[in-house]
């Protein structure tokens, strides 16, 4: 009986995990021009900090989460989304006292869902993340929303549409959560019952809900737009203005409701509109959540973030036809003849190696012939031809492979030739 792979979940194998490399190291440089430092939480937490920060009414908790106990009895969950780990490291190792703020983070790593796999979408998958806490500024959600687009930008996407909305203050949304209530309750019986017991708890979040979203109702349900207060549309008049000063074109949707309940203020999604890329098109979200880290027991401190997924990133690149510039191949494939010349070869594959070159070489006693169709397969620039007669001068042949010229090289002189030829 063979051992399946869990469904879900995917090998990432050599040939395509040099994209994944390529975007995540581009995500680091992004953040380091921005001036965030990255952090990194464990892939498991208690289950309450995702109860109290994510909140117990959105699909994550209710449905999503892979939660276990312990030895000791403890309830413990592996991570669904960042956020909610950051800000209780930012608590735990008191961040909040440093006296430079906002502390701005950033994290690569898996995250566990258990939802129905499809295109892009896994149970185990790689989420990449920005956090900015400390500040109460405009300024900084837009430096946050010029980092999210330049990233993306930077890998040559253009086909993007970024999205956003203000869910208010505390005041706003309060007005609005009792207009949705009087809008809903009288035929709440005709919606799903994930949306019957959100109608209380979290009535923003029917309007989220994909099962019911063609009712007639959510056409006509109340705008958040409608009931910002003089603070939180000066706030969000402020965020757009600096947008704009920015060059970052954006669509205001007063719809745009995201799936966890510790949002206010500014909330945007950034959607790929390749065509042939799905009909899920979100490929980030993110949004203001002053009240989270309180919630999980710090210090009232606001913050702002986004995260997002490098599967769907990498099947947005896919859309588009973007072919990312990844290194593949070796410099460098040292071919034998003899035994003298195959010991001779590990000392000057690894010499290769220690000058900064990709040298390898062939351990399983091919023919002449089969080891450069074996430097072919590794896509090697040159290659290095050693027989017991080159050996026996300290020489070896190096051919170029895409010339096809050869020159005789003194194997002491070997790295400073490829050196002048690379």
């Amino acid at each position: 009986m063979s051992v399946q792979i869990p469904r879900g979940t995917q090998d990432i194998l050599p040939g395509k995990v040099e994209y994944w490399q390529f975007v995540e190291q581009r995500a680091r440089e992004i953040c380091r021009a921005f001036n965030y430092q990255e952090i990194r939480t464990p892939m498991f937490e208690h289950t309450e900090l995702f109860l109290r920060g994510v909140g117990e009414t959105t699909d994550i908790v209710q449905k999503e989460m892979y939660t276990f106990k312990d030895r000791g009895d403890r309830s413990l969950t592996l991570r669904p989304e960042g956020t909610a780990a950051v800000g209780r490291s930012f608590v735990s190792n008191k961040m909040f006292g440093n006296p430079t703020q906002p502390t701005k983070l950033f994290y690569i790593g898996p995250m566990f869902r258990y939802e129905r796999p499809q295109a892009g979408r896994f149970r185990q998958f790689v989420q990449f993340g920005v956090e900015a806490l400390g500040v109460n500024d405009p300024a900084i959600d837009a430096e946050v929303l010029a980092l999210l687009m330049s990233f993306y930008q930077s890998l040559g996407l253009k086909k993007l549409k970024l999205v956003v909305n203000s869910l208010g203050d505390t005041e706003s949304r309060q007005a609005h959560r009792q207009a949705l209530i009087d809008h809903f309750a009288p035929r709440i019986g005709e919606f799903c019952s994930d949306c019957q017991s959100r109608l209380e708890k979290n009535p923003l979040r029917i309007l989220d809900c994909k099962k019911d979203r063609d009712h007639e109702l959510m056409a006509t349900a109340p705008s958040i737009l409608d009931y910002l207060n003089d603070y939180s549309k000066e706030y969000f008049e402020k965020v757009q203005q600096y947008l704009t000063d920015l060059d970052i074109d954006y669509v205001v949707d007063p719809t745009l409701v995201r799936g966890l309940d510790y949002y206010n203020h500014t909330a945007f999604e950034l959607m790929s509109e390749a065509e042939g890329f799905g009909a899920i098109t979100t490929l980030c979200g993110g949004g203001r959540y002053n009240g989270l880290i309180q919630e999980i027991g710090g210090p009232e401190t606001p913050g702002i973030g986004f995260a997002l997924s490098i599967e769907r990133l990498l099947s947005a690149l896919e859309a588009e036809g973007i072919e990312l510039p990844v290194e593949t191949g070796v410099d460098c494939y040292v071919v034998t003849m003899g035994d003298e010349a195959k010991e001779k070869s590990v000392s000057i594959v690894n010499t290769l190696r220690r000058a900064g070159f990709v040298a390898d070489k062939d351990y399983q006693d091919k023919k002449m012939k089969a080891q450069f169709k074996a430097a072919d397969r590794v896509q090697a620039k040159f290659v290095v031809v050693l027989g017991d007669d080159e050996l026996a001068k300290q020489v070896v042949n190096v051919k170029n492979m895409e010339s096809g010229e050869q020159q005789e090289v003194s194997i002491d002189q070997l790295v400073s030739y490829l050196q002048q030829q690379v």
